[in-house]
């Protein structure tokens, strides 16, 4: 092995355990957020979370899967929230995985039907700003990723 290969297996490996321990930072945001009740779940609830107090948001999540990566619509609300937490500094991540997440947040509707968990919020309940370990990682592994021009990083959600 050549110089370049081993420390391009190091780097590989760096990024594997980076996205692992964001995968794990996330379910505990999203865990610890949903028992101070600091979540907004869905696309339009967040739209209009987001045009009634931005400053209120900490942290957006959007997630597809493999059924709705074809959505232009959902695209679409995807490209205005992106731009929407650009324009006012929030950090912004991407799952691929909603059936996981709905495992995490235990959503349904009465009728039992997965709730859309295409757009996820975190807010701060008050003017004082929430503090949560997990968020801080999150928003180190943003900066970490925007300084590589990723701009909407991909997370993997751990498994059960």
């Amino acid at each position: 092995m050549t110089l370049e290969e081993v420390q391009g297996q190091e780097i590989t490996t760096e990024i594997i355990d980076r996205m692992q321990c964001a995968g794990i930072s996330l379910e505990e945001l999203l865990v610890s957020a949903q028992s101070q009740e600091c979540l907004t779940v869905g696309v339009y609830e967040s739209a209009k979370v987001m045009n009634v107090d931005p400053d209120c948001v900490a942290f957006c999540v959007l997630a597809t899967d493999e059924e709705y990566e074809c959505d232009i619509a959902l695209q679409i609300h995807f490209t205005l929230i992106q731009a929407f937490c650009f324009d006012n500094g929030i950090d912004i991540v991407r799952v691929d995985d909603t059936q996981r997440l709905s495992e995490i947040l235990g959503k349904t509707d009465e009728s039992g039907e997965p709730k859309d968990m295409h757009c996820i919020l975190v807010t701060n309940p008050s003017e004082d700003s929430w503090k949560d370990p997990a968020l801080e990682k999150l928003s180190l592994f943003c900066e970490e990723c925007r300084s590589f021009n990723e701009w909407v990083p991909a997370i993997t959600l751990p498994e059960r």
